[in-house]
């Protein structure tokens, strides 16, 4: 489990403000035992709304502890004014019952009924507006994780969509290459400046066939390899020149032009009679090794 993405996910202050299941709260309680950093986050928490509500808690009037004595002093003094006559007269006293000696209420009983009636006119900043405070804070705070979710997912799928679009452009890149390549290919089988030769396999690979396109104004030269056995590790294809019975390196074959799939450009080449492949270490080298010679072919 990602711990961080577990206390970013938003669920230890829903536990803190109440709103999860019991199989919920289950789960956060038995995953902040087995993780302090849990388990200190929403202590956090708990504690920040604590203090939110705390500091939002409305005082009660200055006047009421007056209020309140002076309901209490005319419960066990029946018949005397309250003690505190200049109360605003728009503020709601309670209504006291007149005492008589028949059914006089005993004082005890009278004072605390006096009390409650009181009482219920106080503002309550006790546990009530402390969870109305709450979920104001709920509300809000599942506001924000809302936007911050839609926020990231919009991230992901702007990240999404360059992803796509590089690819597409990568990849149409490519095709232009290719068509390019495969037009410049054409290109050169179709013009009659680039002589075709014909390079058939040695008696060690009876079944070899390449061709090499020469032109001798431009000394271009291109090789369209039709079939090559298979190299050993590490070896590679190298292309041969003949001038005047000597050789000189024409370059050496790609592994996609060794197996048919491209015409390859060589080296340029300002002279040769003929045109040969031998099979050499990988990077080529300075002298054919005659004992590989796969396929030759006279211009």
């Amino acid at each position: 489990m990602d711990i961080q993405e577990y206390i970013e996910s938003g669920i230890l202050e829903e536990y803190a403000l109440g709103v999860l299941g019991e199989v919920e709260r289950a789960e956060v309680e038995r995953i902040a035992r087995e993780h302090p950093v849990v388990d200190q986050e929403l202590k956090e928490i708990v504690s920040g709304l604590d203090a939110y509500a705390e500091a939002h808690a409305v005082t009660p009037p200055a006047a009421l502890r007056e209020r309140v004595l002076a309901a209490w002093e005319q419960s066990i003094r029946p018949g005397q004014a309250p003690a505190n006559p200049a109360a605003p007269a728009e503020t709601p006293v309670v209504a006291l019952p007149r005492m008589v000696a028949s059914s006089a209420p005993e004082p005890a009983a009278a004072a605390t009924a006096a009390s409650e009636a009181v009482v219920r006119q106080m503002p309550v900043p006790g546990s009530g507006r402390r969870w109305m405070i709450a979920a104001s804070v709920a509300l809000l705070v599942l506001s924000g994780l809302g936007n911050y979710l839609l926020y990231n997912r919009l991230k992901e799928t702007e990240a999404n969509l360059q992803v796509a679009q590089t690819e597409q452009s990568r990849y149409a890149a490519t095709q232009k290459a290719a068509l390019n390549e495969r037009d410049q290919q054409l290109a050169v089988l179709r013009n009659e400046a680039f002589q075709p030769v014909d390079l058939k396999g040695t008696p060690k690979a009876p079944e070899a066939l390449a061709r090499v396109y020469y032109n001798a104004r431009t000394k271009a030269v291109y090789v369209d390899v039709r079939n090559l056995p298979a190299l050993p590790e590490g070896k590679q294809y190298q292309l041969w020149a003949l001038d005047n019975g000597k050789p000189v390196d024409a370059g050496m074959l790609a592994d996609a032009t060794a197996s048919g799939d491209s015409i390859q450009q060589m080296k340029n080449i300002a002279s040769a009679q003929a045109f040969a492949m031998t099979v050499e270490d990988i990077g080529g080298v300075e002298s054919p090794t005659m004992s590989t010679l796969t396929v030759i072919g006279n211009i």
